[in-house]
């Protein structure tokens, strides 16, 4: 019942025709294909701290080309691990794991955030800008430099496990978390601003998070600790979802939380699950953002086989697809986890169809959108299998991200007079940009379909997409194309919610037969 209760909802607040843009659970042309690339300990990239710019520049775009091969369509990238930046216009000091010492700037004019965004547009993928809130160092023995917020205001910090971290429950704490992350909603083109797990610490045994004198100070009404520590999270989501959508309506917020809500045991309304709970041990309540409208997507965390005792996949997944409240569901999936069943690890993990059949399960439902895959190293390492079936299979083919017609549902104009040239390079294909939308949006980035003579032109079929750029460009040349032979073109433009106009075209264009001389 509750299900068709959501169904009945989903139907009001997105338009069928909107819908109507994935015919096909199999080969989705609207999915969510996200990938973390970590930046602490330089786990994904750089490789290691000290890399000259050149260095980091040609490992960003070969780890952005083997994603885009692979179908992905989104980078997570970790912009601040610890209270340090990967960005130039920040108001902390550039991270340790860049150039080898916190506060070193790399070359005068490289920017790595602003490297990054373009090359992810430029290939058709969106680039959330990943931060942890709260963190400020690794260990005790992280060495920070002058101008570190934990040497400039101590007073804001407890330590726990060795790692400082900002107190949740000092007012002007959440305030400079919202500046700083407002520092890249308004000073970069970044498509989503990302948190992940980490608010309150992960408990450690003989630990006692230490704001005894912060709860005193500001008790905001609570006399329980824990409910007291929720709000101070909750308040955070609350004043960054509004704060983001207030300078750019566009840009998506979204939190990956470790994947239980609350188990059964502890709440009627969690799942049948009795692991380790995010409302309980991280004083994060999940459900509730989703639940408030205060986070446009939530990326549970389900690093679990389907024969996890404890937390199986697709109890988890099923729990979340009930609680979604119309926002969209990614699913965090662990191809870190591969293993090739010569260790004591998980044995459902050397399975190779563990993690397609997960993809199979997330695609049975309506109300899930796609996937997050943590992290980008696995899939040169133990996951290459897995990449493979991806770029093989389930993302053969490419897919936009899924729309959020709560931030945006008005549809870009078309794009204006599409012409098509055969050359002995190619076919040249340009056109003009469309006309200004009623949202005063024109288009930020365009797809271009092709179809053999005779095919039947369908725009809802993503097999018959052969480009997708986020980037304002009106020109391109098709160069896989067969000597001889005809074909029809249509483009298409895209807001920055990704919103797709109607079809300009088709034209039709017949290439040319040598490759001689034009």
């Amino acid at each position: 019942m509750f299900k068709i209760l959501i169904y009945a909802l989903l139907s009001v607040i997105i338009p069928i025709s909107l819908i109507a843009q994935t015919p096909s659970k199999i080969a989705p042309k609207r999915e969510f294909r996200g990938v973390w690339v970590a930046t602490v300990a330089n786990i994904d990239w750089p490789s290691k701290p000290g890399l000259s710019v050149d260095q980091q520049k040609q490992e960003l775009i070969g780890l952005l080309e083997q994603h885009k091969a692979n179908g992905m369509n989104a980078i997570m990238l970790q912009v601040r691990p610890a209270a340090d930046a990967f960005y130039a216009k920040s108001r902390e000091p550039w991270s340790q794991w860049l150039m080898g010492k916190q506060g070193v700037a790399p070359a005068p004019g490289y920017d790595p955030l602003e490297f990054a965004i373009k090359e992810a547009h430029f290939r058709g993928m969106e680039l959330h800008a990943w931060f942890n809130p709260y963190r400020a160092t690794m260990s005790a023995n992280t060495v920070v430099s002058a101008d570190h917020m934990t040497r400039k205001r101590p007073d804001l910090f407890f330590v726990y496990g060795g790692k400082k971290q900002f107190d949740p429950g000092i007012p002007e704490v959440r305030e400079y978390i919202v500046q700083v992350i407002l520092d890249v909603v308004k000073g970069y083109d970044v498509d989503g601003i990302h948190f992940d797990d980490y608010f309150y610490p992960y408990k450690i045994a003989g630990q006692t998070i230490n704001d005894a004198t912060t709860f005193n100070k500001y008790p905001n009404g609570f006399t329980n600790v824990s409910d007291w520590r929720r709000n101070n999270v909750d308040l955070l989501i609350k004043q960054l979802d509004d704060s983001i959508h207030h300078y750019k309506k566009y840009v998506k917020f979204g939190v990956s939380p470790f994947g239980i809500w609350k188990n059964l045991s502890e709440d009627s309304l969690g799942s049948a699950t009795n692991g380790l709970s995010n409302y309980s041990e991280l004083y994060a309540d999940s459900r509730k953002w989703i639940k408030e409208g205060w986070v446009d997507y939530i990326n549970p965390q389900v690093y679990f086989s389907f024969t996890r005792k404890a937390a199986p996949f697709a109890t988890i997944v099923d729990w979340w697809t009930n609680n979604t409240y119309g926002r969209h569901l990614y699913i965090g999936q662990g191809p870190y986890l591969i293993h090739n069943g010569t260790t004591k690890k998980e044995a459902a993990w050397a399975l190779s169809n563990q993690i397609p059949n997960q993809i199979r399960h997330i695609r049975k439902s309506n109300l899930i959108q796609g996937s997050v895959f943590f992290s980008s190293k696995s899939f040169s390492t133990v996951g290459r299998a897995f990449g493979d079936s991806l770029k093989n299979n389930f993302y053969k083919y490419p897919a936009l991200p899924p729309q959020m017609p709560w931030l945006d549902d008005v549809v870009p104009n078309q794009p204006l007079n599409l012409i098509a040239e055969a050359h002995v390079d190619g076919v040249h294909l340009s056109w003009e940009k469309p006309l200004k939308a009623a949202d005063g949006e024109t288009a930020s980035g365009y797809v271009i379909y092709r179809f053999n003579e005779g095919e039947k032109i369908d725009v809802l079929d993503a097999k018959n997409i052969i480009r997708i750029r986020f980037e304002d460009f009106t020109k391109f040349i098709d160069t896989n194309v067969e000597k001889g032979k005809r074909y029809n073109y249509l483009v298409t433009a895209l807001d920055r919610l990704k919103n797709e106009s109607e079809p300009s075209g088709p034209v039709g264009i017949q290439t040319k037969e040598l490759a001689s001389a034009e």
